[in-house]
């Protein structure tokens, strides 16, 4: 009677995030990683463009400094911070391959919205509400019967203007397209100059 042969051994790690019984290798799972990061890098700088320069009712920037630079250093940090914290936590704790980040939409309307009619603490105090008011819903099971009563086509939709929301924001910070008169112009002038262009060329041509 043949013997089978003994099994390897498995490691901490892979027990731990089930590895090998889901057929996935360790190579496989750091290229998800990478191509995860590379994915949603962008919010670490689009972020602090978007929170970071806009003034409050008092004139002043985010954290009541009135020097810009400081503060999109601060929501730069913050951005990357709470990140790297909650995607590390819902990986090692959770162990759900799913990256967490500042999410687009939100930040603008507090930015454009909240911020010049109040001061950014208020507006600050306002998200704050609202985390523990999606946290209340969660726990009750509330936000899962709304999210499927969305229609599907709504939810793609939503997507889709992320997305375009996201590309213009590229294109008028890059140079390709300026606003004003008319609303949309091209480049500077009619013309495609400067280091933004070229560095959006360069990402464009990469992705």
């Amino acid at each position: 009677m043949a013997l089978s042969a003994p099994s390897r051994p498995v490691s901490g790690i892979d027990r731990w995030f089930s590895l090998s019984a889901r057929g996935s290798t360790y190579g496989r799972e750091i290229r998800g990683g990478l191509v995860t990061f590379f994915t949603m890098a962008y919010i670490v700088v689009l972020n602090p463009l978007i929170i970071g320069t806009a003034k409050d009712m008092n004139g002043l920037y985010v954290g009541g400094t009135d020097d810009v630079l400081k503060a999109i250093t601060m929501v730069t940090a913050a951005t990357a911070l709470v990140a790297g914290l909650m995607t590390i936590l819902m990986g090692a704790i959770g162990r759900f391959p799913v990256a967490v980040a500042a999410g687009l939409g939100l930040n603008g309307f507090v930015a454009f919205t909240l911020a010049p009619q109040m001061t950014w603490a208020d507006a600050m105090g306002l998200v704050v509400l609202e985390g523990l008011l999606i946290l209340l819903l969660v726990l009750t099971g509330f936000r899962s019967a709304v999210f499927s009563a969305v229609p599907e086509q709504l939810k793609y939709a939503i997507g889709v203007g992320i997305g375009l929301f996201i590309t213009i924001i590229g294109l008028v910070d890059s140079g390709i397209v300026r606003s004003g008169v008319p609303l949309v112009s091209f480049g500077i002038f009619g013309e495609l100059q400067g280091w933004p262009i070229f560095t959006f060329c360069i990402g464009l041509l990469i992705t």
